[in-house]
């Protein structure tokens, strides 16, 4: 089959390999549709990812697809059957896991590989996180479950409620889905992002309130106008920058809660006013990644139609085409995605 072979910072090759062998509780599915992820440009970038990918190793991790093959032992699972896998899977029996945080699992199963013609379930996915794809969605809007569950995630363990106000700063594919959430939830929300179109978007998926980032000017304030002097009840971060965590943290009202999403380079270290976080009760929230529920959650909101592909993959390429697609994403910081079709 042909597949994508990251071997290391920006060395991605397209070539042909082994199709994967499966084992008697394994599943092969064809891919259709894998999408890019902004986790993926960090990895072509670096060359790797200390938790989830060691190359050499295929790539990518957002799919639907069909089942083209099952192991012996593959009970529930057929030929034929349209599939959405995640990408990872808990082992339901470590400290975490037993304390209802299987994204923190000793364990956790990782899966990559979408990049290709054909990708390997392997049994752990296959029995805790594979789903069959509802008749009335397509490819691509099933195979946004992922970074849509990891929003629900933070969604959930931010706490917003009807009637908060809630800034999300950053408006690439993640922050554009917080945005939505959090108008499902209930929330009014200001969309904090650096591009029109970004704003434009936001717009579209509900948010009240735009307001454009711009560097060395200060939103704090303009923050406090929108919410009568108070601040924001729930500040989400999905940038991955110091400054703007600490912006995030003086938008907040006293007794608030920030969420820290988007994730920082390996070894960064902000400063944060003692003060401020302890007169005003700021509780400082980080989320990564997602659980199983979080994924079934996700699946049956695509399926609602509460989230569809059309506002987050503005392209479609070949396989052949991805590593132009991954060098002009990692210039093009926080635009949508891109739909490979192996």
């Amino acid at each position: 089959m042909i597949a994508a072979v990251l071997y290391g910072k920006e060395q991605l090759q397209i070539e042909s390999v082994a199709i994967p062998q499966i084992g008697k509780d394994d599943v092969l599915v064809r891919v259709r549709t894998a999408l890019t992820c902004g986790t993926d440009v960090k990895v072509f970038r670096r060359g790797y990812h200390a938790r989830m990918i060691v190359p050499p190793a295929l790539f990518g991790h957002e799919l639907a697809g069909d089942v083209v093959a099952v192991g012996s032992e593959v009970r529930g699972w057929y030929v034929g059957q349209r599939v959405v896998a995640a990408n990872s899977a808990p082992c339901n029996e470590c400290f975490y896991c037993r304390r209802g945080l299987e994204n923190l699992c000793d364990d956790l199963l990782f899966n990559n590989g979408a990049y290709a013609e054909f990708m390997r379930i392997p049994s752990r996915i296959v029995e805790k996180n594979m789903y069959e794809i509802p008749a009335n969605i397509g490819y691509q809007d099933a195979a946004l479950i992922e970074p849509l569950a990891c929003v629900l995630r933070g969604i959930e363990e931010t706490g917003v409620r009807p009637g908060d106000n809630v800034a999300v700063m950053g408006l690439g594919p993640i922050g554009s889905m917080f945005v939505r959430m959090a108008k499902v939830y209930g929330a009014r929300v200001i969309a904090i992002g650096r591009r029109q179109s970004q704003l434009d978007r936001a717009h579209r998926m509900g948010a009240d309130e735009l307001l454009i980032a711009e560097d060395g000017i200060d939103l704090v304030p303009r923050i406090k106008d929108l919410t009568h002097g108070r601040g924001v009840d729930v500040a989400i971060e999905a940038v991955g920058q110091p400054e703007a965590w600490q912006q995030a943290v003086r938008m907040l009202r006293r007794g608030g809660v920030v969420n820290f999403f988007g994730g920082c380079p390996t070894g960064t270290d902000i400063d944060l006013d003692t003060n401020l976080l302890h007169y005003s009760e700021i509780t400082c929230k980080a989320s990564f990644h997602h659980t199983p529920k979080h994924i079934r959650q996700a699946l049956e909101l695509v399926a609602a139609g509460e989230i569809t592909s059309l506002e987050f993959v503005n392209r479609v390429e070949p396989l052949t085409n991805l590593l132009e697609v991954m060098r002009h994403l990692m210039s093009h910081n926080g635009h949508m995605k891109t739909a490979i079709i192996p």
